[in-house]
């Protein structure tokens, strides 16, 4: 099934960054109100403090379409913050009617969720495969984020010494490891990492 992406727009956060991954399955006859619903809560979601964007993966499962969403936020206090939060209750009530399982949550650190397989009976990635990837990813940032810093930081010499150039350069490959290439990387490398993989029980 196609992905379907609902992003708002990122607002790093640099404490730690969480993911909470919500699974649903819709009962026949209510995909279309659900998706109605969906847009909603994405949208109040949003605009929360400490939201910083969401992803949504429609897929099957026993003949049911599956939505996973996956919300990412700057820290743990700001996730729990819209979990208990009444809009989100209400919210969640009502959709309870439409899910044939209830709602369903769990919380990862957001770099495990790179390499948490889409569909709900998958097995995980290998770890040989997860070092390769994330090693593509990462050893081109090695190379080219420091020559891009290179003239900012010869202009000032606090900018040019050792710690605080080691910072810019380290939070730059962070922010777009984690933000940008490692997401796009692991839709990219999607067939490889779940080819031959077994599948695993129903959670």
């Amino acid at each position: 099934m196609p992905e379907i992406q609902s992003r708002s727009t990122p607002t790093p956060g640099f404490d730690e960054v969480v993911t909470l991954v919500v699974k649903h399955r819709v009962k026949p006859g209510f995909e279309v109100p659900y998706e109605a619903w969906l847009r909603n809560i994405v949208k109040v979601a949003g605009q929360n403090v400490g939201h910083l964007g969401v992803d949504v993966v429609r897929g099957k499962n026993a003949g049911l379409d599956t939505y996973t969403c996956v919300l990412r936020f700057c820290s743990t206090e700001a996730m729990q913050t819209w979990l208990d939060s009444p809009q989100r209750q209400a919210l969640v009530e009502e959709a309870v009617p439409m899910l044939a399982d209830g709602d369903q949550t769990e919380v990862n650190p957001v770099n495990e969720f790179w390499f948490t397989p889409q569909g709900e009976t998958a097995a995980p990635a290998p770890r040989w495969k997860q070092a390769v990837v994330t090693l593509l990813v990462i050893f081109p940032h090695t190379l080219l984020v420091p020559l891009l810093w290179g003239p900012l930081l010869q202009l000032n010499a606090f900018l040019s010494s050792y710690v605080v150039a080691t910072f810019l350069i380290t939070l730059t490959i962070v922010l777009s490891v984690v933000y940008i290439f490692m997401p796009l990387a692991t839709r990219l490398f999607a067939p490889w990492l779940e080819a031959g993989q077994p599948t695993s029980p129903l959670r």
